[in-house]
């Protein structure tokens, strides 16, 4: 059985993020955990002595939390009645990411999904900043749902790689896991640079191409084109369903988080995208 954690402040985003991961897990047994988190505006010294069960004073954010996860519950086992799928509410005195990773490590979480926001303002942030936080931190993947993304079935995962990271099994699990969950195909995707690739680059490529050897995959490369403008040029292109990014801290992914600001390349990814942390040490 799988275990998904899923955070919602009760928007919209939240809520789209949730019925996503329903229909995404649909055929799937798993543990749906949906998560509410909070911290009072004043921190007072009964929370710091206990958290609010101590408090002698009632917190109308503890109220609001409870009635909005029962609300949530609800909604989801009218609209998505599963068989497959079971529930547990979580309230919690604590940051979004500390408390994802210490419930990731208690409940043995295999994904967190999320939603965001998507493209706002003048400086086109594409994504909100407690999604950029968890992304950061987060000790297990995290499948992000842009705002107003509809399930539709997988069947093409991009997967860009600058074959800079010595690839770890438990780190491409996850993509290769969903892959075969919806009998997609994945896309390699490499930006080439340089006629030949370096001993070290053609290392990792090997590696990599060996734990993708018993799935349905492709390599493909392209030529003279910034990374960004290259991976949506070829979402665009070949109707992909999933982008899956490997987090390291000299990946694409690294580099956008760090300037988000980027309206002359405008990236503003409209279909799920699924981040992998990257423990390798190049």
């Amino acid at each position: 059985m799988k275990n998904i954690l899923i955070p919602t402040d009760f928007s919209g985003n939240a809520w789209n993020a949730i019925c996503y991961a329903l229909e995404f897990f649909k055929n799937e047994k798993c543990k749906f955990y949906f998560l509410h988190t909070y911290i009072p505006a004043f921190y007072r010294m009964d929370y710091a002595l206990g958290g609010p069960e101590f408090s002698a004073i009632p917190d109308m954010e503890v109220e609001v939390a409870l009635a909005g996860l029962e609300k949530t519950l609800e909604d989801v086992k009218e609209k998505f009645p599963n068989k497959k799928h079971t529930f547990e509410t979580v309230s919690a005195f604590n940051t979004l990411t500390d408390e994802i990773n210490e419930l990731s490590a208690k409940k043995k979480i295999d994904l967190v999904v999320m939603g965001t926001q998507g493209a706002t303002g003048v400086k086109q942030l594409f994504l909100g900043t407690s999604t950029v936080f968890v992304i950061r931190k987060a000790v297990v993947p995290v499948l992000v749902i842009p705002k107003n993304c509809k399930f539709k079935s997988i069947q093409h995962v991009l997967l860009p790689s600058d074959y800079l990271s010595s690839y770890k099994k438990d780190d491409v699990y996850a993509i290769i896991e969903i892959a075969k969950m919806h009998q997609a195909k994945i896309t390699v995707l490499h930006i080439k640079e340089a006629e030949n690739l370096p001993d070290v680059q053609l290392k990792n490529k090997t590696i990599l191409l060996k734990l993708l050897a018993n799935s349905s995959y492709q390599e493909v490369e392209a030529i003279g084109k910034p990374l960004p403008e290259a991976i949506l040029e070829y979402v665009e292109e070949h109707s992909i369903d999933l982008l899956a990014m490997m987090n390291h801290g000299h990946s694409f992914f690294e580099r956008i988080l760090i300037k988000q600001n980027i309206d002359q390349i405008g990236f503003h990814v409209q279909i799920p995208f699924l981040v992998v942390r990257d423990t390798s040490d190049n």
